[in-house]
């Protein structure tokens, strides 16, 4: 990628050229441009644009610099660039501008040679008047008018060079709005210490409202009189229309998707996603300006993988919606699995999401999932999917196809932790033992950093929300426990580390504090069915131990025992006597 284009992608992106002007600022720019050379004043004249960030006003000042550039050399003025930001809280910015002031005017051969000096030797008497401005105008009328006589002089030969010229001067700044105090206030000290300078014009571009919060005093003067005493002239720049916005987005969404076959984007899908969803978050440039940021860094990965509108629509999400994002990201078996779930349930998924939104987000997300996830419109009874479908989804690399949709996200970190939402959802399940066993089978191949999964990580946070289940479901958790477990130990354990709990240990002690919250029959009824499966014979081997030890710790006092154990001393043996017979009918079977 060339260097201008990498630019061109930048946070501070700006256009130079008015040929390429889609936001309708090169009229404006050129008319103001013809103004600063034709008006006439008498003195030095400040004139402002205000705009929001990222409203375009970089982008404008290039422009009037580019037709002042274009003028006959008779009309042609001596442009001068200063960026203060760029010496912002380390340098004397008032000796920086009349360093570059001083800098340009010595390579102009209209410039009378003894200028140079004379800009150098004000620069110092500038520079050491005391800040705050607030006292900068007694300051400088004592310094220069009553009580340095040769300071008066010199800026009266300043003055006198100046008038002389033939070109005017003007002076071009940008990035004031993210100066911090101090800084602008010396910049104010320069505008007003050179305000009657002839031939000199300041062209100012900034954030109106950040500047007179930054450094305006309401005690000794409003806002907006603060700014009157600098500026003679001010503009506001409007935000961008939609219109304007789409071509710029469009252009630079050109060149990253460039190498993209253009048969590959459905334009009728395009539109549908464009003007339903993705339409609805680019309000500003700098909309724009992190969309196209994130999908120059995500799209090479991918390009040739996914469905180029699929991916646009699911990095939108990243970029404007990230928890919507990672919703998606986590919960695949909602979105594209094989997991059966009722209208109602899918339902309810979806508004519990949803409602995560600021409302005026609400329906475009939700125009988005829909035109993303056929599966979803399952919600509204009417809509059946076939085999048939399945296969297209995978011919066309679409998000909705199970076996595409990790691509989408290979440029996304796994979070460590469910979030309590997604904990709140998953809990949703737990009315049907199938639907969330099947859940916790998904999130088991779901793999994390050093091997674990994000069933672990499920299991681990749910001894913190147990009571949160009604009483009638936790044997449908339970159960669902046991059957899991047989996929998480046939997994490593999370660490290597001597000390680090296996997942046996993990999933034991979250099934014990299930079971203290039902009665002792229903524990005991509720093991010997799970006991009788014959499933995760690991993990109730190491129930009935702890059962065991539980026991045997209180055995002196055992009238404590509807307290402190489990099960009582006869269920716990016909446990243990169950398990015996299925391990040997296992082993007998094996054989």
């Amino acid at each position: 990628m060339a260097q201008a284009e990498i630019n061109d992608i930048s946070a501070d992106s700006s256009l130079v050229d008015p040929e390429k002007d889609l936001l309708g600022h090169a009229n404006f720019a050129k008319y103001l441009a013809e103004s600063i050379c034709r008006m006439t004043y008498p003195e030095g004249f400040v004139i402002a644009v205000y705009g929001s960030w990222n409203s375009g006003k970089s982008t404008l000042l290039n422009f009037v610099v580019h037709y002042l550039q274009q003028k006959p050399e008779e009309e042609k003025p001596i442009i001068i660039p200063f960026n203060p930001w760029l010496f912002s809280g380390h340098q004397n910015i008032t000796r920086r501008f009349f360093d570059q002031l001083k800098n340009v005017l010595s390579q102009e051969s209209s410039v009378p040679k003894g200028l140079r000096e004379r800009v150098a030797d004000f620069a110092t008497v500038i520079s050491d008047i005391p800040l705050p401005y607030a006292q900068t105008g007694k300051a400088l009328a004592a310094l220069l008018d009553d009580k340095d006589k040769e300071a008066g002089e010199l800026k009266e030969e300043v003055e006198d060079t100046l008038a002389q010229q033939q070109r005017r001067i003007v002076v071009t700044i940008d990035d004031i709005d993210r100066l911090a105090a101090e800084d602008i206030k010396q910049l104010f000290r320069i505008f007003k210490a050179m305000r009657n300078f002839t031939n000199l014009v300041y062209l100012l571009v900034f954030n109106k409202e950040v500047v007179m919060r930054t450094i305006a005093d309401p005690k000794e003067i409003s806002e907006e009189a603060y700014l009157e005493q600098i500026i003679q002239v001010s503009f506001e720049l409007p935000n961008p229309d939609k219109t304007s916005l789409r071509r710029l987005l469009f252009e630079k969404l050109d060149r990253i998707f460039s190498p993209t076959a253009k048969q590959q984007i459905n334009q009728t899908r395009w539109g549908d996603i464009y003007f339903q969803g993705i339409e609805h978050f680019i309000t500003n440039i700098r909309d724009i300006t992190r969309f196209i940021n994130t999908l120059t860094v995500t799209y090479p990965a991918v390009k040739d993988e996914v469905n180029p509108v699929d991916f646009l629509a699911i990095e939108s999400l990243r970029v404007f919606c990230p928890n919507i994002y990672s919703i998606i990201h986590q919960n695949p078996y909602v979105f594209v699995g094989d997991v059966k779930l009722s209208v109602d349930e899918r339902n309810s998924l979806l508004n519990t999401w949803i409602a995560q939104l600021r409302d005026e987000d609400k329906q475009p997300v939700k125009n988005l999932l829909m035109q993303l996830f056929p599966k979803l419109k399952l919600i509204s009874g009417n809509t059946s999917l076939d085999e048939k479908q399945e296969l297209e989804w995978r011919k066309q690399l679409c998000v909705c196809s199970l076996e595409i949709f990790p691509i989408y996200f290979r440029l996304s970190l796994s979070a460590g932790e469910l979030s309590n939402i997604q904990i709140k959802i998953i809990l949703g399940l737990v009315e049907n033992t199938e639907k969330f066993r099947n859940y916790l089978i998904e999130l088991t191949k779901q793999k994390l950093p050093k091997g674990t999964t994000q069933a672990r990580v499920f299991i681990e946070q749910l001894e913190n929300y147990t009571e949160e289940i009604p009483v009638n479901y936790i044997p449908s958790v339970v159960e669902a426990l046991f059957d899991v477990s047989e996929q998480l130990l046939s997994q490593d354990d999370e660490s290597n580390s001597i000390l680090a709990f296996s997942n046996e240990v993990i999933i034991s002690r979250c099934i014990s504090q299930l079971l203290r919250q039902i009665n002792e029959t229903s524990r005991f009824e509720l093991l010997k069915k799970v006991i009788t499966q014959g499933k995760a014979l690991p993990i109730i081997n190491h129930e009935i131990a702890i059962l065991k030890e539980q026991q045997s710790q209180y055995d002196t006092d055992k009238s404590n025992y509807e307290e402190k154990w489990l099960v009582n001393a006869q269920h716990l043996k016909e446990l243990e006597e169950m398990t015996t017979r299925i391990e040997v009918k296992t082993d007998t079977s094996y054989k």
